[in-house]
C-alpha cells in the first residue's frame, strides 16, 4: 500500500503478506545522475541523501525510515535490509531549498532560496514516525476525502460493470464499445490529479502535475501560458475544488514583479508613446514559457493577449466564490494589471483598435512555414475585450474610481473582437476570407479564434450568429488532435450546447489521447509523452456539459448527450457561490437541488422549468419569478437548499436536414428536407459580423423558400438558418448555411 500525505509531507509504503515472516526487502535510493551528493545512515532505521543539482545548485534532501514487525533490520552501505519480517513500513520525505518569494531581488541568485531541506525533512520524518502508519493514513484520508467527496457523478448506472480493469476498458473503448463507468472514472481521475498536485503552500501543477521521474523532461515540464497552465485550473472552479487555485495565486504574486518588468519592456519596444515610468504603470504580461524562477515576454508565435488567458482565471476565482475579499485582494489586482498593459498594445487602424504586433498561438503561415505576424488577430482582440470587461465589472463591484476604467470602456467599443468569414467561420485573422486560407495547418491544435467562447464568454446564447460561426470553425478544425486540444474542444462544444458533439470529443480523447493509467498524452499518439492538461481540461469539459453559469444564469444539463440517458451529479459549482445537484431519466431532468452559499438571487434555466415546483429543504413551497417558460428567478438564503421537481418533460423537435442554397444577384433560393415534426418553418439571416439573426420569414409550410432583397446585390455572402416549428410552437435546433454569391 502506498499513499502520500499532504498534511504530513510524507510518503508511506506498507508491505504485508498473508503469512508471517515472508517480507524480505531491500530499500536503496538511486541518486539522480545530474546531481552531486552523498548518502549516510540516519539513525539505526534510516537513510539520508543530501545533494544539489549540478545545473543550478538547488539543494535537496531525501530521507527514508523503516519500521519492521518481526524479523531483522540492518542499515549499512546505503541500504536498509529487512529479513523474515511480518510487516514493513517505509516512510519517505523530501524537500529542496526553494522558497517562493513575493518580493524577489532578481540580481540576487539566492532570491528563491530560503528553506533548509535537512531541517524540514527531519521535522516531517520525526512527526511521521511518532504518528505511525495508521494515524498517518487516517489523517491523509480525511484530508483528501474532504475534497474529493464533494462531487459525485453517475452516468447510466444500470449499464456499468465497475470490476473491469482500466487497461481492458480502454482496449474495449478504442474498439467502439461504450463504457460510461470509464467516462466517470476519467472525470474523477482529473479531480484526483488536481487535488494531489496543487495544494496551498506548494507550487502549482505544471505540464506533468508533479508526476515526473527526472529533473528535466518534455518541454522542460514547465508552465506554458498559451493554454496549458490555464487548462490545469479550469476544473478547480466548476468541480468544487476552488481552494486548489491558491497555489497558482501565490505563484502569480511571485512572478508579478518580473511580469511587470516585461510589460514595460514590451511597451517601450512596440508602443513607446504609451510607456509609463511609474512602478507597475505598464501593468503586467507574460510569454509562453514560465517556470519556478522566471516568466517571459510575449513574442514569436503568441500575441500580447496571452496574459489575459491567465487573468481570466483570476476573474473566475472571484465569480465562483463571490468573495469580495478575494476580488479586492487577489482577482482585481491581477485583472487590472493586465488591462493596464493591454490598453497600451493597440494601434488605431481605420477607427478600430487592433493589437500590434499580434499572433495566433503557434500558428504558421502557408507562404513561409513560419509564425505569422499580423495585427488584431482574433486571439488578441478577444482576450483584450474579455479582460477589459472583467476589469470594468470588478471596478464597479468594488466602487473603484480608477481613471483607466473609462479608457477600457471606450476601447472596448472599438476592438471588433469577432469577425465572420466567407465560409461562415469565425475568422482567426482579419485578413482571412475563407477558413484556413492563411494558415499551414487547417486542423491546428490551438483553436485560438474561439477563446471568446471558452474560456471566455463573449460568444454565447445571446450572440447566436457568432455561436453558429463557432460551430463552423470547430467542425473545420476537426476532432482528433493533441490531448489538450481535444480537451479544449469538449469545453467549446459544450458551450455551443451541442451535447452529442461534446461527447464525441470525450470519446475521441479517451480513444486517442489517454495512456493505460488514464494519464493523457501530449500528441494524438498513444506513446506520446504524458502531459496533464488534457486530464484537467477533459474533467472541466464533462462538468461543463452538465452545468453552465457563464451567461448570467445557471443552466442545468445544457449539453447532455443522448448517450448519457440516465444519470446524476452532486456538488458541481456555479458562479455566484452555488452548489448544484441533479438527476435525470431518459434525457429529462427529474430534480435539481441548489445549495446557496450566500444571500443571492438564483436564476435557473431548463426547458419548462417555469412550470416546476420549487421547495426549500423543509418542504415549504418557494415562490419564484418565471422568465419565459425556461427560466425562473428566486431569492436564496445562505446555506439553504432549494429543490425543483415536477418539471414537465419537453419535446425535442427534429431540425431541418440537408439545407441547400443558391445565391444569384439579389435572390437566395433555399431548400431542405422536411422535418417529421414540423408544421411550419421560420427563416433567419445575418450579414457581416452581426452577432444576432433577423427574422425574414415565418409560417413557411413547404421546405423551400425564395428570398429576395435589394441590398443583397452588394452582398458577397450570407448566413441563413431554418428552424422547424411544431403545432404547439415548439422550436427545433437550427439548420444553418453560409452561401456565397455565384
Amino acid at each position: 500500500d502506498y499513499f502520500i500525505s499532504y498534511p504530513a509531507n510524507v510518503m508511506a509504503i506498507r508491505f504485508k503478506a498473508d503469512r508471517p515472516g515472508k517480507q524480505n526487502l531491500t530499500f536503496s535510493y538511486a541518486p539522480n545522475p545530474v546531481s552531486t551528493g552523498s548518502m549516510s545512515a540516519d539513525g539505526a532505521n534510516g537513510l539520508a541523501y543530501t545533494a544539489h543539482l549540478d545545473n543550478n545548485g538547488m539543494q535537496y534532501v531525501v530521507r527514508i525510515h523503516a519500521t519492521a514487525k518481526g524479523g531483522t533490520l540492518s542499515n549499512a552501505d546505503g541500504k536498509i535490509t529487512i529479513k523474515d519480517a511480518d510487516e514493513v513500513v517505509f516512510l519517505v520525505t523530501a524537500d529542496t531549498d526553494y522558497k517562493i518569494n513575493f518580493d524577489p531581488d532578481f540580481k540576487d541568485p539566492k532570491t528563491y532560496v530560503g528553506v533548509n531541506p535537512a531541517e524540514t525533512t527531519r521535522q516531517w520524518m520525526d512527526n511521521a514516525v511518532t504518528m505511525g502508519y495508521d494515524v498517518l493514513f487516517k489523517q491523509h484520508y480525511d484530508d483528501y476525502a474532504a475534497l474529493f467527496n464533494r462531487v459525485k457523478l453517475q452516468l447510466n448506472p444500470d449499464q456499468q460493470s465497475p470490476s473491469l480493469p482500466t487497461a481492458k476498458r480502454l482496449q474495449n473503448y478504442r474498439k467502439g464499445q461504450p463504457d460510461f463507468y470509464l467516462e466517470e472514472l476519467y472525470y474523477q481521475f482529473g479531480r484526483y490529479l488536481l487535488i494531489t498536485s496543487s495544494r496551498p503552500g506548494n507550487m502549482p501543477a505544471n505540464l506533468q502535475g508533479i508526476w515526473h521521474n527526472n529533473v528535466d523532461g518534455p518541454w522542460r515540464v514547465d508552465y506554458h501560458n498559451n493554454i496549458n497552465i490555464q487548462m490545469n485550473y479550469w476544473p478547480a472552479f466548476n468541480t468544487n475544488l476552488i481552494e486548489l487555485f491558491e497555489s497558482y495565486a501565490d505563484y502569480h504574486k511571485a512572478y508579478r514583479p518580473m511580469a511587470e518588468q516585461f510589460a514595460s519592456k514590451f511597451i517601450k519596444m512596440h508602443h513607446p508613446q504609451h510607456f509609463s515610468g511609474k512602478p507597475g504603470g505598464n501593468g503586467w504580461t507574460m510569454g509562453t514559457g514560465a517556470g519556478a524562477y522566471m516568466v517571459g515576454m510575449p513574442g514569436g508565435h503568441s500575441g500580447p493577449g496571452m496574459a489575459a488567458f491567465t487573468s481570466k482565471l483570476f476573474w473566475e476565482y472571484y465569480a465562483f466564490t463571490n468573495d469580495r475579499q478575494i476580488l479586492k485582494e487577489t482577482s482585481y489586482p491581477a485583472v487590472l494589471g493586465v488591462a493596464d498593459f493591454l490598453s497600451k498594445v493597440t494601434t488605431d487602424t481605420l477607427g478600430l483598435l487592433l493589437a500590434s504586433p499580434s499572433a495566433s498561438p503557434e500558428q504558421y503561415a502557408k507562404a513561409t512555414n513560419r509564425p505569422y505576424p499580423t495585427i488584431g488577430c482574433a486571439f488578441d482582440q478577444q482576450m483584450i475585450y474579455e479582460n477589459h470587461q472583467d476589469a470594468i465589472r470588478a471596478a464597479a463591484l468594488l466602487g473603484d474610481r480608477n481613471k483607466n476604467i473609462q479608457l477600457f470602456k471606450e476601447q472596448s467599443k472599438r476592438l471588433d473582437p469577432v469577425q465572420i468569414g466567407n465560409s461562415g467561420q469565425i475568422k482567426e485573422y482579419r485578413e482571412e476570407q475563407h477558413y484556413g486560407d492563411i494558415v499551414l495547418e487547417q486542423s491546428h491544435r490551438h483553436i485560438s479564434q474561439l477563446i471568446g467562447l471558452y474560456p471566455g464568454t463573449l460568444i454565447n446564447e445571446n450572440t447566436p450568429a457568432w455561436l453558429d460561426a463557432a460551430k463552423v470553425s470547430l467542425n473545420r478544425r476537426g476532432d482528433v488532435s493533441t490531448g489538450w486540444s481535444m480537451a479544449h474542444k469538449i469545453n467549446l462544444w459544450a458551450r455551443t450546447k451541442e451535447g452529442n458533439r461534446a461527447h464525441n470529443l470525450v470519446t475521441a480523447l479517451l480513444a486517442n489521447g489517454v495512456h493505460e493509467n488514464l494519464w493523457t498524452t501530449c500528441l494524438a499518439v498513444l506513446r506520446s509523452p504524458f502531459q496533464i492538461d488534457a486530464n484537467f481540461g477533459g474533467t472541466a469539459g464533462i462538468a461543463e456539459m452538465l452545468l453552465q453559469s457563464h451567461e448570467g444564469y445557471i443552466h442545468v444539463l445544457p449539453a447532455l448527450p443522448d448517450a448519457w440517458k440516465d444519470g446524476s451529479f452532486k456538488g458541481l459549482t456555479a458562479r455566484g457561490n452555488f452548489e448544484v445537484s441533479a438527476n435525470w431519466k431518459k434525457g429529462q431532468l427529474v430534480q435539481t437541488e441548489i445549495l446557496s452559499g450566500q444571500n443571492n438571487i438564483c436564476i435557473l434555466k431548463y426547458p419548462n422549468i417555469a412550470r416546476s415546483v420549487l421547495k426549500d429543504a423543509d418542504g415549504a413551497t418557494v415562490k419564484y419569478q418565471p422568465i419565459g417558460k425556461d427560466k425562473i428567478s428566486f431569492r436564496t438564503k445562505a446555506r439553504q437548499t432549494y429543490v425543483a421537481t415536477d418539471i414537465p418533460p419537453y419535446k425535442t423537435i427534429a431540425a431541418p436536414q440537408e439545407l441547400k442554397a443558391d445565391f444569384n444577384g439579389d435572390t437566395v433560393f433555399l431548400q431542405w428536407k422536411s422535418s417529421k415534426d414540423a408544421t411550419a418553418y421560420s427563416i433567419y439571416r445575418t450579414r457581416n459580423n452581426n452577432p444576432e439573426y433577423e427574422l425574414i420569414a415565418t409560417g413557411i409550410k413547404q421546405p423551400i423558400y425564395e428570398y429576395t432583397a435589394s441590398e443583397l446585390k452588394d452582398t458577397d455572402y450570407l448566413i441563413l438558418k431554418v428552424i422547424s416549428l411544431d403545432q404547439e410552437g415548439n422550436e427545433s435546433k437550427a439548420a444553418t448555411i453560409c452561401v456565397e454569391k455565384e
